[in-house]
């Protein structure tokens, strides 16, 4: 494995405890700036929406630096953003860290998986987006119990500032290991054509997005990780309310859904390099068979355990390959990869609103399960067309709009 992806891993897993570990802060953080708990709540849905605004801004605004530049100039605005929060004096300034640190969070995956492709042989292109990710999916696993233990040892503070000693520790390393020029030259198209020259215009970013296989592509994306994180959104509710559990046992139940996510993680990877189209049809059906059977089974607790880990598995199984896809149709632009950040993120805020909705129509804490698989069988058809059609005789056109 190239140390350059160690790199990128750490990065990525940096980026994901900043994400995550507030979760398990709020309440300290509300406490020390004598905010309200819904005012807190604002340092997790401002950074969401900084999210995506940032992977579209800063990709576009940066398309003809270099590459590993980029990243580096990413990861410093992540520590920066991480330094801000940990030494806030305010509430308003520490709102202003997370969405710093949050501006870099789509740029830097939708950019680093390009870079990470490049470092390897095309034929395992998706595994090495899968150790970037693992990265992001072991924060999944750590964030809330890292930032929960660190704050009632040392206090809140005191996260952030090892969340930012991670990212000067990430910026070194990418740096110092990461070959110059990775990733300035574009991928193979998905037609098997190559092309000679990097997409560096904003022009030529603009122009991947008339591909129908890009719009389908982050379609699947957008209604994948909807139909996975509206049933997340409310997955404690469905624990204790159905499932029997104590409010003890969720943070360990969270663990093996985080577990999943891992797994799933490097098995798709692995498996979109076989048969790309075919595993992520796959992977979208087992998560969308997944959510239903736990709405049906969610009332016993062995199934319970068993399909919140099936959940995590089949939910990050397709992440790998929808990164790969997207750059491939999109001819290697970054603004296409970092639109793929976007989508999801989109995905999850339309995904819990749904589920929201269907508790608030009464109908129960399993129905966010039942909506989230609606949501997941959609991306199935989806990804299935796309998939046809890319396969078609007159493909060679790319079905450009």
């Amino acid at each position: 494995m190239p140390s350059g992806l160690v790199a990128l891993a750490l990065g990525g897993f940096g980026i994901g405890l900043t994400e995550f570990l507030i979760a398990g802060l709020l309440p300290q953080v509300a406490s020390s700036f004598a905010v309200s708990e819904a005012a807190a709540g604002w340092l997790i849905s401002g950074y969401a929406l900084s999210v995506a605004v940032g992977a579209i801004a800063l990709t576009a605004a940066t398309a003809r630096l270099p590459r590993k530049a980029v990243l580096v100039g990413l990861v410093a605005l992540f520590v920066l953003g991480n330094l801000l929060s940990a030494v806030a004096p305010s509430y308003p300034v520490m709102l202003l860290g997370r969405i710093v640190a949050a501006l870099c969070h789509g740029s830097f995956f939708g950019i680093g998986s390009l870079v990470a492709r490049s470092l390897v042989a095309p034929e395992k292109k998706s595994r090495a987006v899968a150790v970037m990710f693992a990265g992001l999916t072991l924060a999944n696993v750590l964030g809330v119990p890292f930032g929960a233990l660190v704050g009632e040892r040392w206090g809140w503070r005191a996260a952030f500032w090892a969340v930012t000693a991670i990212g000067v520790l990430a910026l070194a390393g990418i740096a110092a290991l990461v070959p110059d020029g990775a990733g300035e030259t574009r991928p193979p198209t998905a037609t098997g054509h190559s092309d000679s020259a990097p997409a560096d215009s904003l022009r030529a970013q603009f122009r991947a997005f008339r591909s129908w296989q890009v719009w389908l592509t982050l379609t699947a994306t957008s209604l994948s990780y909807g139909g996975m994180f509206g049933a997340f959104s409310y997955i404690a509710y469905t624990f204790t309310e159905v499932g029997g559990f104590s409010p003890s046992d969720v943070a360990w139940l969270l663990m093996v859904y985080g577990v999943g996510l891992v797994v799933g993680n490097l098995v798709g990877g692995r498996a979109a390099d076989h048969d790309r189209d075919r595993a992520l049809v796959l992977a979208l059906l087992g998560l969308a068979v997944t959510l239903a059977v736990f709405g049906l089974l969610a009332g016993s607790a062995t199934a319970s355990v068993i399909l919140v880990f099936l959940m995590g598995l089949f939910g990050f199984a397709s992440v790998p390959g929808m990164i790969t896809r997207v750059t491939d149709f999109a001819h290697g632009a970054a603004l296409a990869a970092s639109a793929n950040v976007s989508a999801s993120n989109i995905g999850n805020a339309l995904g819990a609103w749904l589920g929201g909705l269907a508790i608030t129509a009464g109908l129960g804490y399993t129905a966010p399960l039942y909506v989230g698989a609606g949501i997941v069988l959609i991306s199935v058809i989806v990804m299935a067309v796309a998939a046809r059609q890319a396969n078609s005789p007159a493909r060679q056109t790319d079905h450009c709009l």
